[in-house]
């Protein structure tokens, strides 16, 4: 099978895939846990329960407070104890409901048996309405509520369905691990989602270094003609949407604000594929998700079902405890993500892994002086000046950074890496993003 990739910039970093091997693994459910009421990108959901309140596995605990908005469901059976704030991985304190868990009772409608269910016999937009109320959202990360990317604007219409099982952050596993062990469940979750598109036409790009699941899914897919599975090259950000379009389907997604759907694509990551499936077929809302626990010296390194609102903490007991030399602790992969200081955080539907860097990794090495070598130009997959950028943010020259494009990064962190000045190219240009959204929001108000 002919590898594809993006043809513009892009890094090589070493995959350390250490927990690929690992089943997923159940994890328990701790004795509390944390829900906050905002997992997502919008407004934050509205508290549908009160302080005594008994709730079951599945119930719905606070309602979307918008169209772009998520609805949030209890991941476990207990007793409301507090509505009360804790800390997210932003370092900010969010509202979230916590409940004190007891037993584990699910709602009634909902089907845990294993059997697979094949047939999907729902109309469009029955298929929205189950995954909108089911509080799914994108879960590479991203968290955009799906109800919305199905949502199609006037005028616009959907010729593919591509699926995002890249992975191509550095150590996170679990989408693999998905893949490996829910293939059937993925394809019934891909039919799904193509008949509420009404689309002909799905594509799944996997990266080169999951072999297996690029084998098995396209055994699942073997009858299926309009699904069709594609080996990516291994290059970092292949993951990213504007890449994964370009390399699937040869087409260039228009800058901010324009969308995929503007160039005929929906993107969706695998997990959020998965979550679709039980969501319209079992009835299962999102309360759990798959998080990777890796680093080259942790004891256990693991693939875990966690459900949401565990703190980290658990996660990283569980997978043999904080390691002696821990320099840090990361949300999600070490390029993108984000360090953390208190692992009593709560898992929420973006936590996609947790990363244990070694204190010799994770030191920031000396900023030097910029050298004009241009490798961060040329490794940029989005053709930006990240060494300008980063100027520019430092000098708070900020509408010459809106001229230069600076909302045009998607922050991959491509450029720091690749600088052998050690520059602090990603932090400079965040904050320089950062504000000019700022300011163009307050310019529409």
């Amino acid at each position: 099978m002919r590898l594809k990739t993006f043809p513009q910039g892009g890094i090589h970093p070493d995959d350390n895939k250490i927990s690929a091997h690992k089943p997923i693994e159940k994890l328990p459910v701790p004795k509390t846990i944390s829900i906050p009421i905002s997992q997502h990108i919008g407004a934050p959901a509205k508290p549908v329960v009160q302080i005594n309140d008994q709730v079951k596995t599945g119930q719905l605990i606070a309602k979307s407070g918008g169209f772009i908005s998520a609805n949030i469901h209890s991941s476990v059976s207990g007793t409301i104890k507090k509505l009360d704030k804790v800390m997210d991985v932003s370092g900010y304190k969010r509202d979230c409901i916590v409940i004190e868990v007891e037993g584990d009772e699910w709602n009634e409608d909902i089907d845990l048996s294993p059997e697979i269910k094949q047939d999907c016999t729902l109309s469009c937009d029955e298929i929205k309405k189950k995954i909108m109320d089911a509080g799914i959202v994108g879960m590479g990360g991203a968290t955009f509520p799906s109800h919305v990317k199905l949502t199609i604007p006037d005028g616009k219409k959907a010729e593919y369905l591509l699926v995002n099982g890249a992975e191509c952050e550095p150590y996170l596993t679990s989408d693999h691990r998905l893949m490996l062990e829910k293939p059937e469940e993925i394809i019934v979750g891909i039919k799904i989602l193509m008949k509420a598109l009404n689309v002909e036409k799905a594509i799944v790009g996997i990266e080169s270094n999951k072999m297996d699941a690029i084998q098995l899914l396209s055994e699942k897919a073997q009858e299926e003609k309009a699904i069709t599975i594609q080996a990516l090259k291994l290059q970092y950000p292949q993951g990213g949407e504007k890449q994964l379009i370009k390399a699937l389907v040869n087409r260039e997604a228009p800058p901010p604000p324009g969308l995929p759907i503007d160039v005929g694509c929906v993107v969706f990551n695998v997990g959020t594929v998965f979550a679709v499936y039980e969501a319209v077929q079992k009835n299962k809302p999102l309360v759990e998700r798959i998080v990777a626990i890796t680093g080259k010296t942790l004891m256990n390194p693991s693939n875990f079902l966690v459900r949401l609102g565990t703190p980290i903490s658990t996660l990283i007991e569980k997978a043999g405890g904080m390691p002696q030399d821990r320099g840090k602790i990361i949300s999600g992969g070490p390029l993108m993500g984000k360090a953390i200081a208190d692992t009593s955080i709560p898992v929420t539907k973006g936590t996609s892994g947790i990363v244990l860097m070694p204190d010799n990794e994770s030191l920031r090495k000396e900023c030097l002086t910029c050298i004009r070598c241009a490798k961060c130009v040329s490794v940029c997959p989005q053709g930006l000046e990240p060494y300008l950028l980063m100027l520019l943010g430092q000098k708070q020259l900020f509408s010459k950074a809106e001229e230069e494009n600076v909302l045009n990064c998607i922050e991959c962190g491509c450029c720091s890496f690749a600088c052998p000045s050690n520059r602090p190219l990603l932090d400079h240009i965040r904050y320089a993003k950062t504000t000019v959204m700022n300011l163009i929001r307050t310019r529409k108000r």
